[in-house]
């Protein structure tokens, strides 16, 4: 077993990597290592490779994340451009992680296959599947396949719905492992109709949500979504940006960042925040919900690494 410089690799490998241009929200530190693999064999061999006691971070495209400004310890892995394809055949779509949802939807709604949901969710199939992402009623439970991974020592395996798990807004993908691609099957639909939605669903959300802003898509999970089923956020009245104005929280603000105006359930980079702020004014969003309605928010944007030293 070996550190990641002692490993051959063909892709980049790379030291204290920054890390906040890589994420939506535009903060954090830096990775201790970096490391984006030419292929699924590079990256298989790397993991097989690598020392079991060295800790492992699958990223995507950042867009659900908050950085720490300690930075990541270990080895950040991203997979690029090797893994972003998207093939359709009959209703099935295969995607690579790298993917963006919204390619992916627009490539299958182009063959007439209905991933429609996808195409407002920001971020890659990666954190798709691993967060059981969802909209307008529809998850990626409900049209999932299957998925190839890299396990934590460097074994290829296919993951069923069943391994995964997925609740709403989770899955039990273990820690460290990497997946590369996903399989979905959906619905047939007539490429026009489908495109019609999706240009429908990106006019509604631009209407009702900060979209030019510095944010990283909903930052608490809606307080009705804990059935197995992974609909009753969509189906309950009781949403997160509403308990939050409620408690008086739209608009507040902690150093740089804010609870954005427009939707309160958007927590916001104005420009200069750091991620202490971010998560910091998180919590006391939380705390303050929490005293006014007995609710306990749970945050649904991802927050890793460490804080900065004191």
């Amino acid at each position: 077993m070996a550190l990641p410089d002692q490993i051959e690799t063909r892709g980049t490998l790379v030291r204290d990597k920054d890390l906040a241009g890589l994420t939506w929200l535009r903060v954090g530190g830096p990775a201790e290592w970096f490391f984006m693999p030419a292929d699924e064999d590079d990256l298989a061999r790397f993991m097989a490779d690598l020392d079991p006691d060295v800790p492992v971070f699958p990223m995507g495209v950042g867009s659900n994340l908050i950085v720490r400004d300690g930075g990541i310890r270990g080895v950040v892995i991203r997979l690029g451009r090797g893994f972003n394809g998207i093939t359709v055949d009959g209703n099935r779509v295969t995607a690579g992680v790298a993917a963006l949802d919204a390619h992916v939807a627009r490539k299958a709604a182009d063959a007439g296959v209905d991933l429609t949901f996808l195409r407002t969710i920001p971020g890659a199939i990666g954190g798709a599947v691993r967060m059981n992402a969802g909209c307008y009623g529809a998850y990626v439970a409900d049209v999932f396949v299957e998925a190839q991974a890299i396990t934590r020592t460097g074994e290829r395996v296919t993951l069923t719905a069943d391994d995964l798990n997925f609740q709403y807004r989770q899955s039990d993908l273990p820690e460290g492992w990497v997946i590369t691609h996903a399989v979905f099957e959906a619905p047939k639909g007539d490429p026009a109709a489908l495109a019609a939605r999706m240009e429908a669903q990106l006019a509604k959300r631009d209407e009702t949500q900060p979209t030019k802003d510095r944010t990283a898509g909903s930052t608490f999970r809606n307080p009705a979504g804990f059935s197995s089923t992974g609909r009753a956020d969509d189906s309950h009245e009781l949403k997160a940006w509403k308990v939050i104005e409620d408690a008086g929280m739209r608009g507040a603000t902690r150093g740089g960042a804010q609870m954005n105006p427009m939707h309160a359930n958007f927590l916001t980079n104005t420009g200069d925040a750091t991620a202490a702020d971010l998560e910091g004014l998180g919590e006391e969003v939380r705390k303050k919900v929490y005293e006014h309605s007995g609710i306990k928010l749970q945050w649904e944007i991802m927050r890793v690494g460490e804080p900065a030293d004191k």
